[in-house]
C-alpha cells in the first residue's frame, strides 16, 4: 500500500470513530527494499498532522526489528527510541512485547518496560503472543517487584481460531482483568467469506494462509455468518468483528484494510448489535473440539 492510500485510510478510519492504530517496529522488513519501521513512518506522517495525535491510541511493538532484536533491556530501549522517532510522538500508548523471548530473563523484560512507563515514553506495557503460563509469570514478577504490569494482551483469536486463546490465555486475562486486542480477527481473510475452495486464492498474499482454514466446520461457520450478514445488511467481516467485540475483556479487534471499501466493511461492525441468538449460533458452530 502506498503512503497516500494509507493516509486516506487513516483519515477515513478516525472520521468514522476508529481509535486504535496498531503497528510494529518490524513492519514491513520482509518486503524487498524495506528494513523495518516503514509502517511506523507512514503512521508518523499522519500523526504529525494538527490534532491527529490526541484522537487515537497508538499501539506498537518491540522485539522483532533487525536492529533491536529480542527483549533485553538494551534492545527495548533502542527499539522504543526508534519507534518514537518514526511515529513523531513523545509517547506510545500501548507498547507490546511482540513475541516472548525465552533467551532473555523475563524479569529483565518486565523491568525494562516498567522503566519506560516511569520515564513517560509509554503509557502501558503489554504482551503479544505470550502463552498463559508466561503471561502469569510476567504479572507475578511485576507484582513482587512493584513494577508496572502488562495491562493488555494481543493474541490470535477469531471464530475459526478459538482454542489457543480460550483454553490457555483467557483464564489469566479473566483473573487479572487485562484488556484484549485480538489480532488475526479475520483469519487472514478467511472470515470475509471469499475463500471457500482451493481454487480461490484471490489477489492477497494471505490467500494461502486463509485457505489453511478450509475445514468442514469452518465452512459451516461461514454459512451461519452468511445468514447473519444478510439479515443485518453488512459484510461477513463485520459479523466476525462484532462477535469478537461481544467476548469478555475484548476492547477492540485488530484487522487490516488495503482500501477504503475494505475499511467501510470493517467499520460497519461498530453498528452491528448481534442478538443472543446470533451470538449463540456463531459460538456453537465454531466451538473448539473438547478432545
Amino acid at each position: 500500500m502506498g503512503a497516500p492510500t494509507a493516509l486516506e485510510i487513516l483519515d477515513e478510519f478516525t472520521a468514522d470513530g476508529g481509535r486504535v492504530i496498531d503497528t510494529a517496529d518490524v513492519y514491513s522488513a520482509w518486503l524487498p527494499g524495506n528494513s523495518g519501521g516503514e509502517s511506523e513512518t507512514i503512521i508518523g506522517r499522519w500523526l504529525a498532522r494538527p490534532g491527529n495525535r490526541d484522537r487515537v491510541v497508538v499501539s506498537t511493538k518491540a522485539g522483532q526489528h533487525p536492529d533491536a532484536p529480542g527483549l533485553s533491556r538494551a534492545s527495548i530501549r533502542a527499539a522504543v527510541e526508534a519507534s518514537l522517532q518514526r511515529l513523531r510522538t513523545d509517547r506510545i500508548d500501548l507498547y507490546f512485547a511482540h513475541f516472548d523471548d525465552d533467551q532473555t530473563p523475563l524479569d529483565e523484560t518486565v523491568a525494562a518496560f516498567s522503566e519506560l512507563v516511569d520515564e513517560g515514553k509509554i503509557r502501558y506495557p503489554a504482551a503479544s503472543n505470550y502463552t498463559g503460563a508466561r503471561l502469569r509469570q510476567a504479572l507475578a514478577i511485576a507484582d513482587s517487584e512493584n513494577l508496572h504490569p502488562f495491562a493488555a494482551v494481543q493474541t490470535g483469536y477469531n471464530l475459526v481460531r478459538r482454542d489457543e486463546y480460550e483454553q490457555d490465555v483467557a483464564p489469566i486475562v479473566d483473573h487479572f482483568g487485562l484488556a484484549v486486542l485480538p489480532h488475526s480477527s479475520l483469519a487472514s481473510g478467511f472470515l470475509t467469506g471469499k475463500y471457500r475452495d482451493l481454487t480461490n486464492r484471490g489477489d492477497s498474499p494471505r490467500g494461502s494462509r486463509a485457505l489453511s482454514y478450509l475445514t468442514p466446520q469452518n465452512i459451516a461457520t461461514l454459512e451461519v455468518m452468511d445468514g447473519i450478514a444478510d439479515r443485518y445488511g453488512v459484510s461477513n467481516a463485520a459479523v466476525a468483528v462484532a462477535w469478537l467485540a461481544s467476548r469478555a475483556n475484548v476492547v477492540g479487534a485488530l484487522a487490516s484494510a488495503r482500501s477504503i471499501g475494505q475499511l467501510d466493511g470493517l467499520l460497519s461492525a461498530a453498528r452491528v448489535r448481534l442478538d443472543e441468538g446470533d451470538l449463540a449460533a456463531l459460538s456453537r458452530v465454531s466451538a473448539p473440539s473438547q478432545g
